[in-house]
């Protein structure tokens, strides 16, 4: 379910990206680059939608982000603090082996902040279910 976008279906407008509302737990899915506007605008949909809703966490998936750089790292972390000032965990989702390393080599900790292998584990943890074995688990940031 799409929140609050005006336009056929609930597509959010050019330059926004689609905040999906799964129960307590909100769904973003980043593809390709982040620009300052869209990350700005991102930020403010997250924290307006959180509080508007009452969601108790945010995945962000990023399984369509093939290069990530400081900038990127730098919006993550953000959302994350944010997100815990209103009360609400972060996961990071579908993080690719080379963002790994390429998070580790540039020195981002990304502070505050949880990953799990897929949204299926990331779920389990932020509905409170234990993750099963197969659903790839949950790690959390401590570079």
């Amino acid at each position: 379910m799409s929140e609050g976008f005006p336009g056929p279906g609930g597509a959010p407008p050019a330059g926004r990206l689609p905040v999906l509302r799964l129960g307590d737990v909100l769904l973003v899915t980043l593809q390709g680059d982040l620009h300052d506007s869209t990350a700005q605008q991102l930020q403010e949909d997250l924290a307006e939608t959180i509080v508007g809703s009452g969601a108790t966490g945010v995945i962000i998936d990023i399984s369509g982000v093939e290069i990530v750089d400081s900038f990127l790292g730098r919006v993550l972390a953000e959302i994350a603090g944010q997100s815990g000032l209103l009360a609400a965990r972060t996961v990071v989702v579908g993080m690719r082996p080379a963002v790994a390393i390429t998070l580790v080599e540039l020195g981002l900790t990304l502070p505050g902040m949880r990953t799990a292998l897929n949204t299926e584990a990331a779920m389990e943890f932020l509905t409170g279910q234990t993750p099963s074995s197969r659903s790839g688990g949950l790690r959390r940031e401590t570079l």
